[in-house]
């Protein structure tokens, strides 16, 4: 149970019981309780004026310590309305994500022993990719592929012309 439902349970409880005394309710049959025995008397000091041979002074309840178990006051309610943010001037200074643009995931949708190579990556770009040394890779297959412009003159087909540099096979 979290500190709030606690804290708002127990200010309830507190609540309940001054309700209690103040409309006389205190007894088993709900009877009024007498004033002298509701609150017993302080412990060594005197309860009422020097000499004196009335009744006890009321003394007040104890308040809460915030000690764990005990009752405490609630904290101070917060703004309920949550501050606005104004739109931004300008871009940030520094990147707040570093993101690799050299390194594409995907599939193989054009496969064979190479050079050229297609690919569609996770967000469905197609790629046209031109790697001499990838080796032999099967339609289907599930790439990391770290790439890399291609100053070669060479047609791989539909998609953007990329040159590979390496090349991971994902399981």
């Amino acid at each position: 149970m979290s500190l709030k439902h606690r804290t708002s349970g127990a200010l309830l409880g507190v609540l309940l019981v001054l309700g209690l005394g103040a409309a006389g309710c205190g007894g088993p049959k709900g009877d009024a309780v007498p004033e002298e025995s509701s609150v017993p008397p302080s412990s060594g000091a005197p309860s009422g004026p020097a000499g004196s041979t009335g009744p006890a002074e009321r003394t007040e309840a104890p308040r809460p310590t915030g000690r764990p178990g005990e009752a405490s006051s609630p904290p101070p309610l917060s703004n309920p309305v949550p501050p606005t943010l104004r739109p931004a001037t300008r871009p940030p200074d520094n990147p707040t994500d570093q993101v690799r643009t050299d390194v594409i995931g995907g599939w193989i949708t054009r496969g064979g022993s190479g050079p050229c190579y297609g690919l569609v990556d996770d967000n469905g770009v197609e790629y046209a990719l031109y790697g001499p040394t990838a080796g032999a890779l099967a339609k289907g297959t599930r790439v990391v592929v770290r790439t890399a412009p291609t100053t070669a003159k060479v047609d791989c087909g539909p998609g953007r012309l990329l040159a590979i540099r390496s090349v991971r096979r994902q399981t």
